[in-house]
């Protein structure tokens, strides 16, 4: 049984569905379900109830899960450990959201994994730091993934999906999606961005009425906009520290919400250079969902 397929299954309880893993891991639906088959065959008992509409892992594929990822834990500790000592300079281009959600965790875990190596962040969109990062500007990059796959010249690493949500003014009582574009105007998330150009798509599918002046790619200019009253707005959800500053109702957009994916990317000729490989290390997401 190859290691990869226990990865895949580990996407799988994070996600909650072969479909959600698929778009993890960057394979196809029907290449998650054979890996999955092929672990059952290999412990001779099933892994998943497939009884209801929706395939659900059962409780001995948490316990394999759970048993594997702390065999991870120690290998890695071991490869760092026995591994020559990490020293250099990474220019790390990162989207403005990730500054306040990802950035701090992964610069912590870097001075604690490898204290020679120094991570300098450049902030940018994405566009201009995959612009960046092929030109040579940057090292690596933590961007949304385009929906296309993204430029072959570039190696993309799954890291976490941020799910998007429907913010509302605090005072707003209604909780059908199209009623409160009928109540609202749409404070809209930039469309030249992936997040933005998806969002886009859901309101024309569930409210196409709506209506909108305002036009921003900032995740908490829009949020204080909606805290203000000022309308609602379908968005990669903002986190607790937003919440805090400018209250909002938070509304899911169903089972299965539109997401971004975020991703780690490099030149492809440098997915083999250990200080590229050292950064990833640092921002990959820990056990549970990696928000």
């Amino acid at each position: 049984m190859k290691l990869s397929a226990f990865r895949t299954l580990n996407a799988v309880l994070r996600g909650g569905s072969f479909a959600a893993a698929a778009a993890d891991m960057n394979l196809s639906p029907s290449a998650i379900s054979l890996q999955m088959k092929q672990m059952e065959e290999y412990f001779g008992q099933p892994l998943f109830d497939r009884s209801a509409l929706q395939v659900r892992p059962n409780a001995f594929a948490a316990e394999i899960d759970s048993v594997l990822q702390d065999a991870f834990t120690r290998l890695e500790a071991l490869r760092r450990r026995s591994s020559p000592v990490v020293e250099g300079r990474v220019r790390l281009g990162t989207i403005e959201p990730l500054q306040v959600s990802l950035l701090p965790r992964l610069l912590r875990q870097a001075r604690q994994r490898y204290p020679q190596l120094d991570v300098r962040p450049v902030r940018g969109r994405g566009v201009d730091l995959v612009d960046q990062l092929k030109s040579g500007e940057l090292d690596a990059a933590i961007i949304v993934r385009p929906e296309s796959g993204g430029s072959s010249r570039l190696s993309w690493t799954p890291l976490f999906r941020e799910k998007l949500v429907l913010i509302a003014p605090p005072e707003s009582t209604e909780t059908d999606i199209a009623e409160l574009f009928r109540q609202y105007e749409w404070v809209r998330f930039d469309k030249s961005t992936i997040g933005g150009r998806t969002a886009a798509r859901y309101v024309a599918e569930h409210a196409p009425h709506a209506r909108s002046r305002i036009d921003m790619p900032s995740l908490a200019a829009l949020t204080a906009l909606v805290s203000e009253g000022l309308g609602v707005s379908i968005l990669p959800e903002p986190g607790e520290h937003l919440y805090a500053a400018h209250p909002v109702r938070v509304i899911q957009l169903g089972r299965n919400p539109p997401y971004r994916q975020i991703a780690y990317a490099c030149r492809a000729t440098d997915q083999d250079n250990r200080l590229v490989q050292a950064a990833l290390d640092c921002a990959r997401p820990g056990p549970g969902p990696g928000q």
